[in-house]
């Protein structure tokens, strides 16, 4: 972030808000994640990670096991889409 949005200059609270705002769409929307498997947290998120992990070849097991312990491990510093959906699984599994 600090590479994106700090190195601009912004004039009006406005600006600064478009700016957070298009950040945070692209880091959970467009941004890979490799602890994620080169998925984005949109993807956890909404449950499509079995389907790309799979078109891509990968083993799905390895992602689930993988991305937990990730997860957390990060947990302050994931993203909204991440926390979510651990909260999300953490509902099902109950």
């Amino acid at each position: 972030m600090k590479n994106v949005v700090k190195l601009e200059n912004y004039y009006f609270p406005g600006e600064l808000k478009l700016a957070l705002r298009d950040f945070v769409a692209y880091y959970n929307h467009e941004r890979y994640h490799e602890s994620l498997k080169n998925v984005t947290p949109a993807d956890v998120y909404f449950g499509r990670q079995h389907q790309i992990l799979s078109e891509r070849g990968e083993d799905q097991t390895q992602y689930d096991e993988g991305t937990e312990e990730a997860l957390s491990s990060q947990s302050g510093s994931i993203g909204c889409c991440q926390k979510l959906s651990l909260r999300k699984r953490h509902l099902e599994s109950e």
